[in-house]
């Protein structure tokens, strides 16, 4: 029964705000952004491109010295934010509500990576996958929904191109981004829906440098998981190698990442779904693998779509980028 009342309280907030008038800022005023996981990486990429834009930024960190360190930039304040911990996403509330700027966005970029294959996982593991990468992001949405809902501004997730791709030792992780993709598909069409001008993004990097790495490398081998007899050798021999090169300092810094979020912060046609990678071969391993599951879902069945079919409905959202919507507006047969 808590779920349904959660859910029907939500919705109602949401119809009435479509209902009422938006109090969207002007679009060269400066406007807040609230930015989850900011203390480096993707984070503090972000922070520092909305912060240069004049654009001011409450940076979620965890550890005192980031949250210092972020405060000391021009048009920024670090706030304690851990997405697992209720209590500190309230706080974070009231203290953003305290300071009067309003909030025009939040980017969800808070994120972990708990590798393993998945017939040894354990469940405290996966939990705490989910924990900060699924439940996260729905839990800071929900908390900040009023104020968002009132500037008629933004909801935007860091996603990955994991949110695709799955391989060995990273389904949990994978599940995680899958989910989102899958959350931001449901949230923006329930703001279509109800008729608010809030928009819904995800963004799907590929590989740029971070810290994701590094951090799970410190888990596991702290955890002494590598040390423990697995049916899978071949999978602890390529954790080992993975966290010898856990530094990704081979990988780009995340400026087109950035770039994608001030996009979806900023645009007046944001895209739904962005996907940001550094080289053209991680395009082509994601949109691939999309293909190959079209081609399966395609397959042998009562229902099948010939070739051309399949090019005119690639055409049509080409063309006009909405053919789903039509499609599932039209009379069921």
């Amino acid at each position: 029964m808590k779920i349904v009342s959660t859910f029907t309280a939500v919705f109602l907030c949401l119809a009435a705000a479509a209902l009422s008038p938006v109090a969207t800022a002007d679009e060269h005023a400066q406007k807040a952004v609230l930015v989850t996981g900011a203390s480096s990486g993707i984070g503090l990429k972000i922070t520092e491109r909305l912060a240069a834009d004049g654009h001011f930024v409450y940076a979620g960190a965890r550890k005192p010295e980031d949250i210092k360190r972020l405060s000391a930039m021009d048009n920024v304040m670090g706030i304690r934010l851990d997405v697992t911990i209720q209590e500190e996403i309230d706080a974070a509330v009231e203290l953003v509500r305290s300071e009067g700027r309003g909030l025009w966005g939040i980017i969800n970029n808070a994120g972990v990576y708990a590798g393993g294959p998945m017939l040894e996982m354990s469940e405290e593991d996966l939990s705490f996958q989910l924990d900060v990468n699924i439940f996260g992001p729905y839990r800071v949405n929900m908390a900040f929904a009023d104020m968002i809902l009132e500037s008629g501004g933004r909801f935007n997730v860091i996603s990955s191109i994991s949110g695709t791709l799955s391989g060995p030792g990273s389904g949990a992780y994978s599940m995680s981004k899958h989910a989102m993709e899958a959350y931001t598909d449901s949230l923006a069409a329930e703001m279509m829906m109800v008729g608010s001008p809030v928009r819904v993004s995800s963004i799907a990097p590929g590989n740029y440098k971070s810290k994701i790495a590094e951090s799970a490398c410190k888990r596991v081998l702290e955890s002494g998981q590598l040390d423990q007899e697995s049916r899978w050798p071949a999978y602890t021999e390529r954790m080992i190698q993975r966290c010898k090169d856990a530094s990704r300092s081979e990988y780009p810094e995340p400026d087109d990442v950035a770039d994608a979020a001030l996009h979806a912060m900023f645009a007046d046609n944001p895209k739904e779904h962005y996907l940001v990678v550094p080289v053209r071969s991680e395009a082509e391993w994601t949109i691939y693998k999309a293909i190959e599951e079209v081609v399966e879902l395609n397959r042998d069945h009562k229902y099948s779509f010939t070739r051309d079919e399949l090019v005119a409905m690639l055409d049509d959202e080409l063309e006009t980028g909405n053919g789903f919507e039509r499609a599932i507006q039209r009379p069921r047969q």
